[in-house]
C-alpha cells in the first residue's frame, strides 16, 4: 500500500510548521519554563528566533546534512528547540534517555554516528566524555546549564548561549546557506530518529519521516479535538517516541502550548500550577497518584473518610455516564455536584487535573478500579496503543466508547488486521522507514505492503471493532498440559494492587506456573508506619511476614479472577516469592521505559526460579546491584517462598508439542 501523501498546502516539515505558527499564532505561548520556582514563556514568534539562532550556530561549528545530532536531558524548551533546529540544519536529532547509564550511551552515541552531542547538565556532559574513550566520533558537546563545568576544557565544550551567540553574529554570512537546506526538506525527508527499549537485545534506531509525524500528528489531534489553546505538561523522557509527538509533532500541528517542570520533585506542583487540558501519563503514574490519595485518606479523620467514599461511590455511579453523555436522573445530578463541590473538585484541583479535557494512558494494562476512579472524578482518561514504529498511534479510544478492557478502535487512517497465530499487524501514515543500519529487521518487521507485525497477540471484538491486546507474541505460549501461558495479563492484574509495582511470572513449559514480585516501598512503607512495623532496608521489609500475608492474599485473589477465564485458567500462581531488591534499569532488570526484560532476569534469578519449582522454602541468594554513584556492589538475602492457594478448573487434553 502506497502511504499518504501530505495533503497539498500542508507544511512538508517541522520547521515549515513553526514558521506556519509563527504567522498565524506568533504572539501566543508556545513553550513555558519552570527554572528557580519562576515560570518564563516564549510565545511562538521569540521561540522561533531561538530556534534560528541554535541552527545557525549549528552551522558555524560544521553541521552538515544528514549529521546525528544527539539531544540529552531532562524535558527544557532549549532542547526542544535544539532538535527542531538540528531539522532546520538538514541534520537529524536523536534524543536520549537521560536516566542512560554511559554504556547505553555509548552504543546508541557510536550506532548513530553523532558528531554532535546537545547536553542538559554537568550530568550529562560527565557521561558523554566518558563514553569518548569508546566513541572517537564525537566533535563537539553542547551544554545549556553551565553550574559545576568552568573549570572543564572548553576545547570542544561550548555553551549553548554561545552557539547562539555564534550563530546569530554569523547570521549574515549563514542565513542563505541555512535558508537552502530549510528548503530541501520535504515529506520523505527524516523528521527524528528514536530508539526503542530494547526488551530483547540492543534497541534500533526507528527512523521516522516528516510524513509520518505531520499525518500522525494531524489525525490524533483532529481526532481529540486538539486547538491551539490546549496546554500540556512535558514531563516524560524526550527520548520516548510519545514525547515527541504530544511535545512537537501535536504542538506544532496544533500550536498549542508545553510546559515543562522545573524537575521531576516539582511535577505535581507544576502540574497543579499549570492545570493541563490534555495530558498523558503511563498507568504507574496514575496508579501511584491514586495511592497517594488513598494513603492520605487513610490518615484522615473518620468524618472525612466517609464523606469521602460516601461522594466517591456515588461518582463512581455517575461520572462515567456524564462523560459518556447518557441519562442522569436529577436528583443523582445534585447529588453528583454537591460531592463534585466538597469532595471531587477540591481532590482534581490537588491533583492537577481540574481542567483536563483529555486524558491518555499506554505502556501497559492499567486497572479497571484505576482506570474507573479517575473517569469516576470526571476525567476523561481514555487508552491508546501505540509504538515507536507506528509514530505513537496504533488506536485509540473515541469519546463515549470508553472502556478498560481493550485499547480503542483503529486511529485514523491506521488499518489493523489479526494473522493466524493472533499477532496483531498494522500499516498507516505513521509507519516508521526503516531501522537505522538493520535493513534485515526492518524486513522482518514490516513488509513490502507496509503491514508491520507488532510482537502483540490480540483480537478485534466483532461487535464493537475495539482491538484487545492479550500479551507479548513471543511471551504467549503453552503450559506443559498445553493450555496457554501469557504472563502478561496476570502480572497486570497483580499490579493492580497497590502494595505490588512489579511482577514477573513464568511457566511456559511447564506443569505450574511461579512469580516473583516486588513491591512498592511507599504503599507499604506507609502501611508499616501506620501499623508501628519497623525496617531498615527494603529487603527488610519485603521480608516481614505480615507483608507476605498481604502479598499472598492478593496472589490468591488474582488467582480466583485468572481461574474466571477459561482460556487462561492453567495461568495460576503456584508458588511465588517477593524479591529482597527492586527490579532496576541500571542493573539491565527493565528498559529505560519501566518493561521487563525476562531474559535477563531469568539469567541472573537462575537460582531463584529453580528454587521456586523445586518445593524448596527458602533460598539464600546474592545478587549484583548499581548503585546510585556508579559502583557495583553485591547483596544477599534468604527469600522465603510461599505457596498460593489455586482454584480447580478442567484442564484440556494434554496436547503434543507440533
Amino acid at each position: 500500500m502506497a502511504k499518504a501523501s501530505v495533503g497539498a498546502g500542508t507544511p512538508a516539515s517541522i520547521p515549515a510548521l513553526l514558521a506556519r505558527n509563527v504567522a498565524q499564532f506568533g504572539s501566543k505561548p508556545a513553550y513555558r519554563e519552570k527554572e528557580f520556582g519562576i515560570w518564563q514563556t516564549w510565545t511562538w514568534a521569540e521561540a522561533a528566533e531561538e530556534i534560528n539562532a541554535i541552527a545557525l550556530g549549528l552551522l558555524a561549528l560544521g553541521v552538515e546534512r544528514g549529521d546525528h545530532v544527539a539531544v540529552i536531558g531532562r524535558n527544557r524548551p532549549a532542547l526542544y528547540w535544539s532538535m527542531v533546529a538540528a531539522q532546520k540544519a538538514g541534520a537529524v536529532p536523536v534524543p536520549l534517555y537521560q536516566d542512560a547509564v554511559a554504556e547505553e550511551m555509548a552504543y546508541v552515541l557510536e550506532h548513530c554516528g553523532a558528531r554532535f552531542v546537545i547536553t542538559g547538565d554537568q550530568e550529562q556532559v560527565d557521561k558523554v566524555i566518558e563514553v569518548q574513550e569508546k566513541v572517537h566520533q564525537i566533535e563537539h558537546i553542547i551544554y545549556q546549564d553551565a553550574r559545576g563545568l568552568r573549570k572543564y576544557d572548553h576545547a570542544k565544550l561550548h555553551a549553548l548561549a554561545d552557539v547562539q551567540a555564534e550563530g546569530r553574529a554569523a547570521h549574515e554570512r549563514l542565513e542563505g546557506e541555512l535558508a537552502a537546506r530549510e528548503a530541501e526538506l520535504h515529506t520523505d525527508s527524516t523528521c527524528v530518529m528514536l530508539y526503542t527499549s530494547g526488551t530483547t537485545g540492543k534497541p534500533k534506531g526507528v527512523v521516522l519521516s516528516n510524513q509520518n509525524i505531520i499525518e500522525t500528528s494531524k489525525a490524533s489531534s483532529e481526532f481529540d479535538h486538539l486547538d491551539p489553546h490546549d496546554e500540556v505538561l512535558a514531563y516524560l523522557p524526550m527520548a520516548w517516541v510519545g514525547d515527541f509527538i504530544f511535545s512537537i509533532g501535536q504542538a506544532y500541528w496544533t500550536g498549542f502550548c508545553v510546559n515543562c517542570p522545573e524537575s521531576a520533585d516539582t511535577m505535581m506542583t507544576d502540574l497543579r500550577e499549570i492545570g493541563p487540558t490534555y495530558y498523558f501519563a503511563p498507568p504507574r503514574v496514575f496508579e501511584n497518584l491514586l495511592t497517594s490519595v488513598m494513603i492520605r485518606m487513610e490518615d484522615a479523620g473518620a468524618f472525612k473518610r466517609r464523606m469521602f467514599h460516601y461522594f466517591l461511590d456515588h461518582a463512581k455511579t455517575v461520572g462515567p455516564k456524564l462523560l459518556d453523555g447518557e441519562s442522569v436522573g436529577g436528583m443523582d445530578r445534585l447529588k453528583y455536584a454537591l460531592g463534585n463541590l466538597m469532595v471531587i473538585g477540591p481532590l482534581k484541583n490537588t491533583l492537577g487535573m481540574s481542567r483536563i479535557r483529555v486524558g491518555y494512558t499506554a505502556g501497559e494494562a492499567i486497572g479497571p478500579e484505576i482506570f474507573d476512579f479517575y473517569r469516576a472524578l470526571g476525567i476523561n482518561l481514555k487508552q491508546l496503543y501505540g509504538q515507536t514504529e507506528a509514530s505513537v498511534f496504533i488506536t485509540q479510544q473515541p469519546d463515549n466508547e470508553v472502556r478498560p478492557d481493550t485499547v480503542g478502535v483503529p486511529s485514523p487512517g491506521v488499518e489493523i488486521r489479526i494473522d493466524d497465530s493472533g499477532e496483531v499487524y498494522y500499516r498507516s501514515p505513521g509507519v516508521f522507514v526503516e531501522y537505522y543500519k538493520n535493513a534485515e529487521s526492518t524486513a522482518s518487521t514490516k513488509d513490502a505492503e507496509g503491514w508491520v507485525a507488532t510482537g502483540d497477540a490480540g483480537f478485534i471484538e466483532p461487535d464493537t471493532g475495539h482491538l484487545r491486546i492479550i500479551d507479548r507474541a513471543k511471551d504467549v505460549g503453552k503450559m506443559a498440559d498445553g493450555r496457554l501461558f501469557a504472563p502478561k495479563y496476570v502480572e497486570n492484574k497483580l499490579k493492580f494492587f497497590p502494595n505490588i509495582l512489579e511482577a514477573v511470572v513464568f511457566g511456559s513449559g511447564r506443569e505450574t506456573c511461579t512469580a516473583f514480585i516486588n513491591i512498592d516501598l511507599t504503599a507499604v512503607g506507609n502501611w508499616a508506619e501506620r501499623n508501628n512495623i519497623a525496617y531498615a532496608s527494603y529487603q527488610e521489609l519485603a521480608g516481614h511476614p505480615q507483608v507476605l500475608d498481604t502479598i499472598q492474599s492478593h496472589v490468591e485473589e488474582v488467582n480466583r479472577s485468572v481461574a474466571q477465564d477459561e482460556m487462561l485458567s492453567g495461568c495460576q500462581i503456584h508458588r511465588f516469592l517477593v524479591l529482597h531488591k527492586e527490579l532496576d534499569a541500571d542493573d539491565g532488570e527493565l528498559t529505560r521505559t519501566r518493561k521487563v526484560r525476562r531474559r535477563i532476569i531469568e539469567e541472573k534469578f537462575q537460582d531463584l526460579i529453580d528454587a521456586l519449582y523445586s518445593g524448596k522454602p527458602e533460598q539464600y541468594t546474592e545478587t549484583e546491584v548499581t548503585y546510585e554513584d556508579g559502583r557495583k556492589g553485591k547483596i544477599s538475602a534468604t527469600l522465603e517462598i510461599r505457596d498460593a492457594a489455586t482454584v480447580s478448573a478442567q484442564a484440556p487434553e494434554k496436547v503434543a508439542a507440533e
